[in-house]
């Protein structure tokens, strides 16, 4: 961080004690290090906006694993050519029920209709899609 620039904000006395409240809560420790977070998620979120995107992507899929062919179904889909699958974990939950969780590297469009695929599949309790904007380019 050699190349820091100091900047002044004013902000009204309510809106800096609900923030100051909220870096407490997260733990930052100090306000510069929550405001740089939020421009960059926010920055991230904006690039996402944009489907072609290249973007780092995070599947979280609940799902009844006794549903027939629902783990074929899943390896498939996670071998979709625009998408690389990075890592993925599997977890048993309790006697019906798995958590899988997908790394995928792609486009957001790409990421998005693939989870959207997966979290729609019979058997799927319940899906999440997670994804942050990167700079490089997406080599599949």
């Amino acid at each position: 961080m050699s190349d820091i620039e100091r900047i002044g904000v004013s902000l009204e006395k309510d809106l800096l004690a609900v923030f100051d409240k909220f870096i407490s809560e997260k733990s930052y420790k100090n306000r510069s290090e929550a405001i740089r977070d939020l421009i960059r998620e926010h920055l991230s979120k904006q690039k996402l906006e944009h489907k072609k995107t290249p973007a780092i992507g995070a599947i979280f899929l609940i799902y009844d694993h006794h549903t027939a062919h629902i783990s074929s179904v899943f390896k498939r889909l996670q071998h979709h050519k625009p998408i690389k699958t990075i890592s993925s974990i599997h977890v048993y939950i309790d006697h019906r029920n798995c958590l899988e969780i997908l790394i995928v590297r792609g486009l957001a469009l790409d990421i998005n209709a693939m989870g959207e695929k997966m979290i729609s599949l019979r058997g799927v309790k319940h899906g999440y899609i997670n994804l942050v904007a990167t700079n490089e380019e997406t080599k599949t």
